[in-house]
């Protein structure tokens, strides 16, 4: 059974509908310009009149980072001092997304599905100015990017790197559809979240922290934030209600954000752990024309031969049944699996060849460039 899954990027709303967002599994990607439709029930659109401009007092350079929310005043007052912290990105062709502040000197933090494609783009503000922006570096894996956009004196906001407790208030902010400064509201629903049948897609899609505040098109690359005013996440995507969902949206960890962010800042890349396979699920058909009796695991599609995989012996057609004891039950747990190792790791795998059980060891290796 597929997952229709929309990318928090979009494309113009013609073209979308052109090509239309229903796809097996379809990336929400929340970037979309075009005519705007009415605004949803429960979405407010952030102030932008003094309260939202950059730095203490309103100013380019005021500060370094954003001022802090008074809890007291609950959501108003989140939305109005965090609003200067959270972006717009505009593309080629009339895409659109979402970014948040990185740095007070104008880096910006987003979804590489956002810009990809792109060299240079145009950055928007709560406060009406819109700058020019240059994509600095990308990482594709886990769907993250910087912009370098011509503004100092931004206020970066605080980025917690531990995981927010189920059941946590939470707060979306981004340009959902073109309607910039947007707020919506909701809690945490879930952690260590990955989209079903995102695999054969896309590699970003796991270890997501889920939340049932509304994401859009438009909103990926926006912010998670927690009731304190820090940022949680960075949303990715969401599950249409065409789908049967209510109020799936799915962001990614601001503890992984930030350590892809720092290593892209280093080098201008980030560093991932390469097994060297191609993954799918094991169906009870798939199972039945392999001749073996289990329908628990990881079939393998295909390997590289020069890869970790494949000098360890992993063939195609051979069942990863587990990682290092723990149950692979889909493709995108043994990519979650491999998220938390790192380049250099020696990982042992229960592998299901001809009804027999095989102990493989496997030595990680950098994901390569291409």
């Amino acid at each position: 059974m597929s997952t229709t899954i929309s990318p928090g990027f979009c494309r113009p709303l013609r073209a979308q509908a052109a090509a239309g967002v229903v796809l097996a599994v379809c990336l929400a990607l929340t970037g979309c310009t075009g005519s705007p439709t009415p605004p949803v029930p429960g979405e407010t659109t952030a102030s932008t009149n003094g309260n939202a401009s950059p730095g203490a007092t309103g100013s380019p350079g005021a500060g370094n980072s954003a001022p802090a929310p008074d809890a007291g005043g609950g959501i108003p007052d989140l939305v109005a001092n965090l609003s200067p912290s959270v972006v717009t990105i505009f593309t080629k062709g009339g895409g659109l997304g979402s970014g948040v502040v990185y740095s007070e000197d104008g880096l910006i933090l987003t979804n590489e599905h956002v810009i990809r494609g792109n060299t240079t783009v145009e950055v928007g503000f709560a406060d009406g100015q819109r700058v020019a922006g240059t994509v600095r570096a990308t990482d594709p894996v886990t769907d993250l990017a910087l912009v370098q956009a011509k503004r100092t004196g931004l206020p970066k906001p605080a980025y917690q790197t531990t995981l927010p407790r189920v059941g946590e208030g939470a707060l979306v902010l981004g340009s959902p559809l073109g309607f910039e400064n947007t707020a919506t509201a909701g809690i945490i629903s879930g952690l260590h979240r990955s989209i079903p049948g995102s695999a054969s897609n896309s590699l970003s899609l796991v270890d997501l922290i889920q939340t049932d505040a509304p994401i859009s098109p438009g909103n990926s690359g926006g912010a998670v934030i927690n009731m304190r005013g820090e940022i949680i996440g960075i949303s990715e995507a969401y599950i249409p209600p065409s789908a049967g969902a209510v109020s799936l949206g799915f962001a990614i960890p601001a503890a992984t954000a930030v350590e892809v962010a720092e290593e892209l800042l280093a080098d201008g890349t980030a560093e991932h752990a390469y097994l060297g396979l191609t993954p799918s699920q094991l169906t009870p058909q798939i199972a039945d024309q392999l001749g073996i009796d289990t329908t628990t695991g990881v079939v393998v599609l295909s390997v590289d031969e020069d890869g970790p995989a494949g000098r360890a012996g992993i063939r195609p057609g051979d069942v990863l049944e587990s990682m290092e004891g723990v149950e692979l039950n889909a493709p995108e747990k043994l990519l979650t699996e491999l998220r938390n190792r790192n380049p250099g790791d020696t990982v042992g795998f229960k592998v299901r060849r001809d009804n027999q059980t095989l102990d493989i060891k496997a030595d990680l290796t950098d994901r390569p460039t291409q």
